[in-house]
């Protein structure tokens, strides 16, 4: 993320009408800017992939068109990814009256203590500058979350200090005003009590707030955004009609469509993994894999799909396989990691915690995850490879060839066992791409065996980190 640059220098209200700005409100500010992005052919979140022709067109209408917006989907769809993302489309600068709790517009203060500002100093009335990251207010809804939290209660402290409870210099704003002309999004929506949803049909339609008792309405500028997960939305919780009704536009999100997708997200969410003195290469046939899995979760019925299977579950099964890989390379003292088919049995420590397995019969979790893993492999090795390609590999295991492999094999022996079985040569060199590095010919070998073993060419017997592939005779 670039560091802001140094902000306008009027400081004073006078020198900001001789500047020349004008005060706008934040949804034509939002769409000017998304009006510019659009003609120049630029990208309005590039950190999202998979909703080009899906989800985003139908947020840029919702800028275009003003509306307050709420996305309707299952967990790990980056929906709150998007509303951070917005922030890019306010102007970098914004001037408030100095001193503001509530980013009072210069040309028209509403609060108190902006309006005396300005009404005693006139013209050398002191600004402020805020960045555009500072406009940007987030609340995660939970059933305890107060009125107060969101619009604003009376400062006891403010009270005791001699002023009297009608003074309006005695509120204390909630999160709500304090975003005033900016973003303000609420997560999970649904887990919100009624109650308090009433308190935000004003924000919503009137554009105002009002705090207990007190004869104010502060006339508020912003854009709101919410989330919330269908499941939740129509059974666990639920959305008052009133609402509902008062977001503009209602946006359904959805997982990665293709697995080409899934791969993009998880090399670009992936911190890159460095070891003094090891070279880390993930062959594309492991991220796919990882990816695979995902998708076949997100199928299967074994797992609860009322849940979801979250993008988060391909991002942290991608890091764990990762790190199992250096794990064994630094071990064996090994320059070069490559993650292998054997570094997937690592992958139960961060499955578990993210899918809920619908399961008759105690115990069986682990089978249930075991056998989608197997289900990835083999659907990745039948996309890169046909059945034709192996039958000298087979033969050469019903002449009596047998393989080690697992964990506690080291990469050189890999590339031995190449140099003692070249019918591997042609498929490991398409896997491997030109690196000829052991760490990836043990990856590419790893695949290939368990790849005809999974499609019933070979047999495979396994006792603990060692497992031994021979003819299925």
């Amino acid at each position: 993320m670039t560091s802001p640059s140094d902000h306008p220098s009027p400081a004073t209200l006078g020198q900001l009408r001789a500047s020349g700005w004008s005060s706008i409100p934040v949804k034509d500010e939002l769409r000017r800017n998304a009006i510019a992005k659009i003609q120049a052919g630029e990208a309005l979140f590039p950190v999202v992939l998979g909703y080009e022709d899906t989800v985003l067109p139908q947020l840029e209408n919702a800028l275009l068109a003003g509306h307050d917006v709420i996305f309707l989907g299952e967990r790990g769809q980056a929906k709150t990814r998007m509303i951070r993302a917005l922030t890019g489309l306010l102007d970098e600068w914004m001037p408030i009256v100095a001193g503001s709790e509530i980013n009072d517009d210069p040309y028209a203060p509403v609060s108190r203590h902006a309006r005396e500002l300005v009404g005693d100093h006139g013209d050398d009335a002191p600004i402020e500058w805020v960045h555009r990251s500072k406009r940007y207010g987030e609340k995660l809804a939970t059933p305890d979350t107060s009125i107060a939290d969101l619009i604003g209660e009376v400062d006891p402290i403010k009270v005791a200090e001699g002023r009297y409870l009608s003074d309006e210099l005695t509120l204390h704003y909630g999160m709500v005003p304090r975003t005033n002309r900016g973003i303000f999004a609420i997560n999970e929506l649904p887990d919100l009590a009624e109650r308090i949803q009433v308190g935000l049909l004003n924000v919503l339609e009137e554009r105002d707030i009002q705090v207990r008792g007190y004869k104010i309405s502060l006339p508020l500028d912003l854009v709101l955004f919410a989330s919330a997960n269908p499941e939740d939305y129509t059974n666990r919780g639920r959305i008052i009609t009133p609402l509902k009704d008062r977001f503009g536009s209602q946006i359904r999100t959805h997982y990665p469509l293709e697995v080409s997708t899934e791969v993009e997200i998880a090399l670009q969410e992936a911190p890159p993994f460095e070891v003094d003195g090891v070279r880390v290469v993930v062959p594309a046939y492991m991220t796919e894999i990882v990816a695979t899995l995902s998708h076949l979760a997100r199928s299967s019925p074994h797992i609860n799909q009322r849940s979801g299977v979250s993008v988060r579950f391909t991002i942290t099964n991608h890091e764990v396989m990762v790190a199992n890989a250096t794990r064994r390379a630094l071990r064996h003292g090994e320059a070069d990691v490559a993650p292998r088919v054997s570094d997937l049995e690592a992958l139960p420590a961060s499955m578990m915690g993210k899918i809920e397995i619908e399961s008759l019969e105690e115990g069986r979790d682990g089978l249930i995850a075991e056998n989608l893993v197997k289900a990835a492999v083999l659907t990745v090795f039948k996309d890169r490879f046909s059945p034709e390609r192996f039958r000298p590999i087979v033969a050469a295991f019903e002449e009596g060839a047998i393989i080690h492999a697992g964990e506690d094999v080291t990469s050189a022996e890999y590339a031995a066992l190449l140099e003692a079985q070249p019918a591997l040569r042609d498929a490991v060199a398409e896997l491997t791409e030109g690196d000829s590095s052991g760490a990836s010919v043990a990856s590419a070998v790893e695949l290939l065996l368990e790849g005809l073993h999974l499609s019933k060419r070979l047999n495979k017997e396994s006792i603990g980190a060692r497992s031994t592939y021979r003819a299925r005779a």
